[in-house]
């Protein structure tokens, strides 16, 4: 059957597969999960519409791509940078930790791996496309302008031609190496920074990861103390906050977060790192509530990073995770 030709059955079929590389390259456009979904749903309904129109010129694939470019790119009109606390303000001292909300578009937001990540059989390919989802590889792709974060994503993450992106944004292949030298250029300071996570976990950070377990479970200040990188952050979306050093952390966890004594931990996979969704103990309802998603940053043998997103009523359906836990769950 010829492109043009398709049934309804077969058409549903051919833009769903493509479905999660284009949530992932939404995502990385806008930082933020729900509207990744938002401008995947309304590139496949502009494709129903405008299919007939489609004469096979170029791929479906390439033609989604196009279509979700100008979407994401008119959704970023608007000018919004997502961030992470530390791109915002300064540390807080523990002795002036204050708990204040920002509005949900300020944050850049945690998302599935399974949303985002297209099954890939090349390790070394599959690796780029979990590094590329990370935290401060996308808190760094925010930086850049709207078309330059475009360039970067086609030409680096997607190893797109410089000729085929030219074409997709309607410009030249010079004008093309130029965003992304600009683009190279503004993220050469920033990266660096995401730390090295293996893909898959090695034995030591697997090791680390149980031992981070067991004393947060155990609210263990003195080994989780000694998991922490001498300079760890810590940073609780969708307040400001964000704590730098164990002293502070662990500080902070044992006044204002003294709550949190007593959690569960289940391992969850988010933006190509580590983490766990947090339950805290329910006084009123009995077992566990859910708390936070943690998403963690390791490099050489310590937890750097620590990031725990907090609006549960958001993020838990999103990850497929109820939002209570029985008494004998774990």
């Amino acid at each position: 059957m010829s492109e043009g030709t398709a049934t309804t059955t077969d058409l549903d079929v051919r833009l769903e597969k493509h479905r999660v590389e284009l949530t992932g390259y939404c995502y990385r456009m806008l930082g933020s999960s729900f509207e990744a979904e938002d401008a995947v749903q309304d590139t496949m309904v502009r494709a129903w519409r405008s299919y007939d129109k489609f004469e096979g010129r170029s791929s479906i694939r390439s033609w989604l791509y196009r279509i979700a470019t100008n979407v994401c790119l008119d959704m970023l009109n608007a000018g919004n940078r997502r961030a992470r606390p530390m791109d915002l303000t300064g540390p807080s001292p523990l002795a002036q930790a204050a708990l204040t909300p920002r509005p949900d578009n300020t944050w850049l937001e945690p998302v599935p791996d399974a949303r985002v990540l297209p099954t890939i059989s090349d390790p070394a390919e599959a690796a780029v496309a979990k590094e590329s989802v990370r935290l401060a590889f996308m808190a760094a792709l925010q930086q850049l302008p709207p078309k330059q974060r475009d360039v970067r994503i086609l030409r680096e993450v997607l190893a797109w031609k410089a000729s085929e992106v030219a074409e997709l944004l309607g410009t030249t292949v010079a004008s093309v190496n130029s965003a992304l030298q600009r683009a190279r250029a503004t993220l050469a300071e920033r990266e660096g920074t995401a730390g090295a996570v293996c893909d898959p976990l090695d034995e030591e950070q697997q090791k680390l990861l149980e031992r981070y377990v067991a004393a947060f479970e155990g609210y263990d200040m003195t080994a989780l103390t000694a998991l922490l990188h001498e300079d760890a952050i810590m940073t609780m979306p969708p307040f400001d906050l964000w704590l730098r050093g164990p002293g502070d952390i662990t500080g902070f966890m044992t006044t204002l977060g003294a709550s949190c004594a007593g959690s569960r931990l289940l391992p969850v996979s988010v933006n190509g790192l580590p983490g766990f969704a947090h339950y805290k103990p329910d006084p009123e309802q009995g077992g566990f509530g859910a708390w936070a998603i943690q998403a963690l940053e390791i490099s050489d043998g310590r937890i750097t990073g620590f990031h725990c997103f907090l609006d549960t009523e958001r993020w838990f359906p999103l990850f497929g995770l109820p939002l209570q836990l029985e008494a004998e769950a774990h």
